[in-house]
């Protein structure tokens, strides 16, 4: 992405949460807060751009459904865009209120986006510091649809604009009160938008300066990223729609490489969950159309 542009991938995301929040049940993820952080035109250009696209995706189920938009979004929205936002959000968020009940004081979120958990959890405003790191145009978007909402930034957030993708500085988070104490990073739905140079780099700059028993939940595409089809062509899709948008898929591992890398930096894995795990967990025994994504798997990992 370039630096003055705001996140695309960021406000679908919302507009999945935000869906999901609105019309599915049972809940994998409640971000009751994303539909405050999308208009109301932008949420029907959004619904109509998937309701129009459905060639692309399935033509069958364009057929099948030609009469029926809504079921077309729903299809659309479950099949393509909510399973990975919601599914990975769960899990951070679980091993995060383990962490917070362990005592944790600070939470770094990597390419935040338009990620509301501190506007979810003003219970935690005395207790938890929190870090949005992102591009400095797609905060300063974010703040525009907070007011726009007439949220207000709670005390204890804090935004950094960063590439982190060029150098990680933890001045930036110093200066916003950041100390050396146990940290929980997440960094989520951006991995494979990143090379694995620039993902290696990352974790080292990240974990270089925080003591032992801090930790980070991140979600990574596996081998199979560039050849898997998935249900209905979805991760085909999904690559070929972060290209067209602007910001390409770079990288995908194997379990081995990943946990190569993480001991590189210091990080053992304390959990991983594949594709098929994920499902067990956050998709089990629905009877609409989510299923856990094909390639993409989910990592929590502890700095020694």
């Amino acid at each position: 992405m370039k630096q003055n542009e705001s996140s695309l991938t960021s406000l679908v995301s919302a507009f999945g949460r935000a869906y999901h929040s609105k019309y599915d049940t049972p809940k994998i993820f409640d971000d009751y807060i994303a539909k405050d952080l999308i208009s109301q035109e932008e949420f029907s250009a959004i619904s109509n751009n998937m309701i129009e696209g459905i060639q692309f995706f399935n033509s069958e189920i364009g057929q099948r459904f030609k009469d029926n938009r809504e079921e077309i979004l729903k299809w659309v929205t479950q099949v393509q865009l909510s399973p990975t936002p919601l599914a990975r959000a769960a899990f951070c968020e679980n091993v995060l209120f383990n962490e917070v009940n362990l005592g944790l004081k600070q939470y770094v979120i990597l390419g935040a986006g338009l990620d509301t958990f501190a506007f979810r959890h003003p219970e935690l405003e005395n207790s938890l510091e929190i870090f949005e790191i992102d591009y400095p145009a797609t905060q300063q978007v974010k703040k525009k649809r907070l007011d726009n909402a007439q949220l207000n930034i709670p005390k204890n957030l804090h935004f950094i604009s960063m590439d982190f993708t060029a150098a990680f500085s933890h001045q930036e988070l110093i200066k916003q009160g950041f100390a050396n104490k146990k940290t929980f990073f997440s960094l989520l739905g951006v991995s494979y938008y990143l090379t694995k140079e620039e993902n290696e780099r990352l974790l080292n700059d990240l974990f270089a300066l925080v003591p032992s028993g801090s930790s980070i939940v991140f979600d990574y595409a596996d081998e199979k990223l560039f050849e898997e089809k998935g249900l209905s062509n979805r991760v085909a899709n999904m690559v070929k729609m972060a290209a067209a948008g602007g910001e390409p898929m770079k990288s995908s591992f194997t379990y081995n490489e990943i946990e190569r890398i993480l001991e590189k930096s210091g990080l053992l894995i304390y959990e991983h969950l594949s594709p098929a795990s994920i499902n067990d967990r956050y998709f089990q025994n629905r009877t609409d159309y989510l299923t856990a994504f094909e390639t993409i798997h989910y990592i929590h990992a502890v700095k020694k």
